[in-house]
């Protein structure tokens, strides 16, 4: 209790806090993570009490990863793997859980487009004999599991698992810029029993606060924040939803409403927090009632056109989640596809879950909090 003592009295002093209440059997870490300083307190303190006593690692720092964007349909950041250091550029995606990328062992198109992982050439790879197949809603993989050194921004985690694919069939992955994805979905749907990259994180004391931040933009700057909460890309309050379903970013929504009236989503539905997804997806009877009410109307590839000489007079599309209102315009559900055609930025889904893919996160600053299974929805700038 001594050096719990020392560091809060540091904090009082430095921080101008007369008194953070610190209930018996609490850690003053956990206090700190609840009220949003823990990340602020590692980075601005290095005070050395000891490793045995230490209530937390003071190696862990919060680390912006900068995404680079693909035509508003795909945000994309750099990692490396194996020792030197190989370099990947990977989805970070909260619809999934595993990490992959070519390898050397994968002829498809999709894998000689795109860089390709070379065991060989790695001092630290270990091999595995465990194979791996894995589905997304467009596209699919096959590949063996192996550990490795992966370092993301400036974190590096020494022994994390994750898949060299033998096979990317179809067209998908193609004409992707990225190479892999990097999955941030809780384990429990992690294919092989992979555990997951935040997750190892986590565990090794890699990041100061259990949780994770995306803010993406229609142009450059967009960024995920390992760790921590950046206040300058939001305005106004966070507003915290109960994770009702560990596997996706899984939470619920009241309703969804166009010109004050419920068109979708009566009494509730679920719907998932994806960075993954370009659009924002739903059942196809919700969807078409949307694209009706808007004024779209379908075209090729299964997309529905908008005029865009129309946005001034179309109306928001409004998602009621946790008893908030929060608008879609008509600028930021439309993508211009060229001078006076835009398509709409909704689309169907197979299932029952609505997907709040880039549409929605490009309005929103969407923050992953793992410590207390909630999303965190505030506001973009």
């Amino acid at each position: 209790m001594k050096c719990l003592a020392v560091l809060f009295t540091i904090l009082a002093l430095t921080e101008g806090i007369t008194k953070i209440p610190l209930e018996r059997g609490r850690k003053l870490r956990d206090v700190l993570r609840e009220k949003h300083l823990l990340g602020d307190f590692l980075r601005m303190h290095h005070y050395d009490i000891g490793t045995k006593y230490s209530p937390f690692s003071l190696t862990a720092q919060v680390a912006d990863e900068p995404l680079l964007n693909s035509l508003d349909t795909e945000y994309y950041g750099t990692i490396y793997i194996g020792t030197p250091p190989q370099k990947f550029t990977v989805v970070f995606d909260t619809g999934s859980s595993n990490l992959w990328v070519p390898s050397i062992y994968c002829s498809s198109s999709a894998c000689q487009n795109h860089q390709r992982f070379n065991p060989s050439q790695s001092s630290t790879f270990q091999r595995t004999q465990q194979t791996i197949s894995i589905q997304y809603g467009t596209g699919s993989m096959e590949g063996i599991l192996g550990y490795d050194t992966v370092m993301v921004s400036s974190l590096t985690d020494a022994n994390q698992m994750f898949a060299l694919s033998t096979n990317e069939p179809g067209a998908i992955f193609v004409y992707s810029k990225f190479d892999g994805i990097l999955g941030l979905g809780y384990p429990t749907i992690a294919e092989g029993g992979a555990t997951p990259v935040f997750d190892n994180m986590m565990s090794e004391g890699l990041v100061p606060q259990d949780l994770f931040s995306v803010y993406l933009s229609r142009g450059s700057g967009s960024v995920v924040i390992f760790g921590g909460i950046d206040e300058s890309y939001f305005t106004g309050s966070i507003n915290w939803i109960p994770v009702t379903e560990q596997g996706y970013w899984q939470i619920a929504l009241d309703s969804i409403l166009v010109n004050g009236q419920e068109i979708a989503c009566s009494g509730g539905c679920q719907a998932i927090v994806d960075t993954g997804t370009s659009l924002l997806a739903g059942p196809p009877a919700s969807i078409t009632k949307i694209q009706n009410a808007i004024g779209a109307t379908p075209g090729n590839y299964g997309e529905y056109d908008i005029n865009c000489n129309n946005l001034s007079s179309m109306p928001d599309v409004v998602f009621v989640i946790n008893g908030i209102q929060y608008p879609l315009t008509p600028s930021a559900y439309t993508n211009q596809v060229m001078q006076g055609d835009c398509t709409s930025g909704f689309q169907n889904t197979s299932g029952d879950l609505w997907i709040l893919g880039d549409v929605f996160i490009r309005e929103y600053y969407s923050i992953f909090d793992r410590a207390n299974n909630q999303v965190g929805l505030a506001k973009a700038v």
